[in-house]
């Protein structure tokens, strides 16, 4: 095994990026993986939490504890859906709201950080091949 594996390098890339994310989500009282919960309810707010697993590609039990913990803090609230009394919608307080900015911030700042001294060609060809292990890993 070469320690420049790409197997190797994608996982220390990660794991690095994911303890950078963690250290800066950390001042807005969130951790890492609650920011994409919270992304999703940006982009489509009321969505339930089967909604949830399935567009962040996680299990149940982690939603779950996702929305608990952001319930807590005031950035989210469940309500029931008004056709159907056995779902349960999530939905964005005016906290969860105003958050979008400063993590969207965040999410700016790491990935400049991430791709510096890095040409547009090359981001678009990263961006190309990223895509494809997308595909290979999914389909």
């Amino acid at each position: 095994m070469v320690n420049d594996d790409i197997r190797v390098l994608l996982d220390k890339i990660s794991s690095q990026n994911r303890r950078n994310y963690n250290q800066l989500l950390t001042n807005l009282n969130l951790h890492v993986g609650q920011d994409n919960l919270l992304c999703k309810l940006w982009n489509k707010d009321g969505m339930t939490q089967v909604e949830l697993c399935n567009q962040l590609n996680c299990e149940a039990p982690t939603v779950t504890n996702m929305v608990k913990s952001l319930e807590k803090k005031g950035l989210i609230i469940r309500h029931k859906d008004v056709h159907d009394k056995r779902i349960t919608r999530i939905y964005l307080t005016d906290s969860g709201k105003e958050i979008e900015k400063p993590v969207s911030e965040i999410w700016k700042k790491q990935q400049e950080r991430l791709l510096t001294e890095i040409t547009q060609d090359e981001k678009l060809l990263f961006r190309r091949l990223l895509k494809q292990m997308e595909k290979n890993l999914f389909n």
